[in-house]
C-alpha cells in the first residue's frame, strides 16, 4: 500500500496466546466483504479482562502473527499496545490510531459476538463507541437475537456503524490449541504451519 491513502482498515486486538487460524480467517473475510485497505493485529500487553493469566511473552505473540500473516496481502501486525507496556485499553489504541491515520480514515474494530455484547461496560465505552465502527464475527444462530437488540441500541444511542460479517466460523478457542501442545498432540488444523515450528523451535507453551 505504498504511495496510496489509507482510507479503511479494520482493527483485530486480543491477547493472541497463540494466533490460531479462527484469527487469520475473520480478518481475511472482514478484508474482503467490508472492502478494507488492511487489516492490523494488534496484540494486548495486557487484556483488562485477563490480568489474572501469564500469557506467552509480548514479542514472542508479535513474532507469531508476524508469522501467521507472512504472504497475506491486506494483513498487518502492530505493537502499539505492547509498547504502551500498561493494560490495553481499546479507547486509548483507537486514540493512538486515530491520531496516525487522521479523521478522514475510517477505522473498524472487529470483534467477536461475546464481546460486542459487553462492550458498553468496556472502559470509557461512551468515546470507544463513538471513535470507531464495528464489524461483528458470528455464527448461524448463536445469540443472534441478543446480538441484533446489542447492535440497535449501539447504534441509535452513539450514532456507530455496526455490521454483522458473514464470516467462515472456525470453532477454535487458544486454550485449545495450549492444551493440544502441552500434551503433544499436533495442531495443523488449528493454527498455520509457521506458527506450530516457531513454538516448537522457542519451547513455548510447555
Amino acid at each position: 500500500m505504498v504511495g496510496q491513502e489509507v482510507k479503511r482498515i479494520g482493527v483485530l486486538g486480543g491477547t493472541f496466546d497463540p494466533v490460531h487460524l479462527g484469527h487469520i480467517h475473520l480478518a481475511l473475510d472482514a478484508l474482503k466483504e467490508m472492502d478494507l485497505d488492511r487489516v492490523i493485529f494488534i496484540p494486548a500487553w495486557l487484556q483488562p479482562f485477563k490480568q489474572d493469566r501469564d500469557t506467552a511473552s509480548g514479542r514472542d505473540r508479535l513474532a507469531m502473527i508476524d508469522a501467521a500473516i507472512e504472504g497475506l496481502e491486506g494483513l498487518e501486525s502492530s505493537s502499539i499496545e505492547l509498547d504502551a507496556e500498561g493494560v490495553s485499553y481499546t479507547y486509548l489504541t483507537m486514540r493512538e490510531l486515530r491520531k496516525k491515520y487522521g479523521e478522514d480514515c475510517r477505522i473498524y474494530f472487529i470483534t467477536g459476538t461475546d464481546a460486542f455484547l459487553k462492550i458498553e461496560t468496556w472502559r470509557n465505552a461512551g468515546e470507544l463507541l463513538t471513535s470507531c465502527g464495528y464489524l461483528v464475527g458470528t455464527r448461524p444462530g448463536y445469540r443472534q437475537k441478543e446480538l441484533e437488540e446489542c447492535m440497535e441500541r449501539v447504534s441509535r444511542i452513539y450514532g456507530t456503524e455496526v455490521r454483522n460479517l458473514h464470516n467462515d466460523r472456525f470453532d477454535i478457542s487458544s486454550t485449545e490449541v495450549r492444551d493440544r501442545l502441552e500434551s503433544g498432540e499436533p495442531c495443523g488444523d488449528l493454527i498455520p504451519e509457521k506458527v506450530e515450528r516457531y513454538i516448537r523451535e522457542n519451547g513455548l507453551y510447555k
